[in-house]
């Protein structure tokens, strides 16, 4: 054996790992961190499932953060720049609010649609046995986390 090797070379998961890696993904897509986090308690022994919690867990987490800072930063511009709540005088939304909001709505179905994709996507190669990594925090985590 060469020790150029990752670790998880030479780990193959069971059925039993593949369908709970699988369903922290999937389930990830109606449920948020939440399905991940119970994938992860239920088979906290299985480097697998782990690996693939960890990631559902940690993409749900991102898009979370995202979205509650992009409330926030839209409220505090509304309420500096005056235009929340609308003046009395005036029946209309302000054009503040109308801009505000939608670019945060823009980037909330951004978030909810790109979650499908890789809730759909890795949960489909979960299910082969794969060791798919999601772009940026996979390798990170099977690193730091998993085979440390």
């Amino acid at each position: 054996m060469s020790s150029s090797l990752p670790a998880y070379f030479f780990y193959y998961p069971t059925n039993d790992e593949k369908t709970y890696a699988m369903l922290a993904h999937i389930l990830g897509i109606f449920s948020g961190f939440l399905a991940p986090l119970i994938m992860l308690l239920i088979k906290r022994d299985s480097k697998f499932v782990l690996f693939h919690a960890l990631q559902s867990l940690a993409w749900h987490f991102i898009c979370f953060i995202v979205l509650m800072g992009g409330v926030f930063i839209t409220l505090a511009i509304l309420f500096a720049t005056g235009s929340f709540p609308p003046p009395e005088k005036s029946p209309d939304p302000p054009v503040t609010f109308l801009l505000f909001f939608g670019a945060f709505w823009l980037i909330a179905m951004a978030a909810g649609i790109s979650s499908m994709v890789l809730g759909i996507m890795y949960g489909l190669r979960a299910n082969k046995g794969e060791w798919a990594r999601y772009p940026l925090i996979g390798e990170f985590i099977l690193n730091k986390f998993v085979f440390n």
